[in-house]
């Protein structure tokens, strides 16, 4: 990278549909050989701001910079690679003809049979396009988003109709990527890849920037932990909801082989003081687990929480 700008820039960008704001003020900045993750709820912005960093949409206000230029621009210049859920792939050509298609167009190209392995579609080359599985073309997809030397690779839900043993080939070719120096940012409902493969997060909310820093920031930033414990039959569940700094707690069969008994599941901001709670109570859990977070807890524990704040 001979540039010192940072590979992606938002400044105050908004943009809308109607009455609804589908990005509200985004100011953010992504810097070489990151590999980022963009998590939010249904709704809250992420497909089109990947549409606005691509110019395939115009934000209303602000401005969106790749490498220091507009979208437009580094994408013609063969600086950006894109995998996107919307728009189809062609009919009636092959696997091969497609990539090789993409690769002429690209203005640094990779050879086509290097890119067919890398996406691991060679076996499939010679299938028309259209008789392929959700899978297949998913790879065909991420084909065409790295049919060349590109220094930014977006990709917006990859892994969907993978099965387990391909979403793992395809991460170890982003790290890859990722590894010579480009910055990949992917937008994922799997959070657990989240968690396992990004760098950075970044959660949107109604279009606003909720949460940003690396996984373990984030499950952090949530400020809660998880309480699991047994409890025998009989127990007043309306006491443990009192119990102080509660933030969720359920009750449910604790699935023993004599079918007696409650497991009791609880997130809490201060864990000592719950735990010190439940045995001032008068009650003596077993199997006594308190652990941090997960990525997917602590997102339902933030955008739960700008939720209650916005009603």
């Amino acid at each position: 990278m001979t540039t010192t700008a940072p590979v992606v820039g938002f400044d105050q960008v908004s943009k809308s549909f109607g009455d609804v704001r589908a990005v509200d003020g985004l100011t953010l900045a992504l810097r070489p050989g990151e590999t980022v993750a963009l998590l939010g709820p249904n709704g809250a912005g992420k497909s089109t701001t990947l549409d606005l960093l691509l110019g395939l949409k115009q934000p209303d206000s602000g401005t969106v910079r790749i490498f220091g230029t507009g979208p437009r621009e580094a994408i013609v210049a063969g600086r950006v690679g894109a995998m996107l859920q919307s728009g189809g792939l062609m009919d009636e050509v092959t696997v091969a003809e497609l990539v090789a298609l993409a690769c002429g167009l690209h203005p640094k190209p990779y050879r086509v049979a290097d890119v067919l392995a890398r996406a691991g579609v060679t076996q499939i080359a010679d299938r028309k396009v259209d008789k392929l599985s959700g899978g297949q073309a998913q790879r065909v997809r991420f084909a065409l988003a790295t049919a060349g030397d590109s220094d930014l690779i977006v990709l917006d839900e990859p892994t969907t109709g993978m099965d387990v043993t391909t979403r793992q080939a395809f991460w170890a070719t982003m790290r890859e990527q990722a590894d010579q120096g480009r910055t990949v940012l992917f937008a994922t409902h799997y959070l657990e890849e989240a968690d396992a493969i990004a760098d950075r997060v970044l959660v949107l909310h109604r279009g606003r920037l909720l949460a940003d820093g690396t996984a373990a920031e984030i499950k952090a930033k949530a400020g809660a932990r998880r309480i699991a414990f047994d409890l025998a039959d009989g127990i007043d569940e309306a006491a443990l909801r009192a119990l102080p700094f509660l933030t969720s707690l359920t009750v449910s069969h604790s699935g023993s082989a004599a079918g007696s008994g409650r497991t009791v599941r609880i997130q809490s901001t201060d864990a000592d003081a719950t735990v010190h709670a439940v045995y001032g109570l008068g009650l003596y859990p077993r199997n006594l687990e308190v652990a941090g977070l997960g990525l997917e807890q602590a997102f339902v524990a933030l955008t739960t929480a700008e939720e209650a704040k916005s009603k």
